[in-house]
């Protein structure tokens, strides 16, 4: 049986990690618009 604290030190891990994939996600993205500047810039004049 698991005590509370041990449940939370358990997150504590699990929510580090869902920083860095949401933070990975962004670098990601931002790093495909500006790779595809063009593509969205004509896009965006349509």
């Amino acid at each position: 049986m698991t005590t509370g604290e041990d449940s939370e030190s358990s997150t504590l891990p699990n929510e580090m990690m869902d920083d860095i994939r949401r933070e990975l996600i962004q670098q990601v993205a931002a790093a495909d618009r500006d790779a595809n500047r063009d593509i969205y810039d004509a896009l965006a004049d349509e």
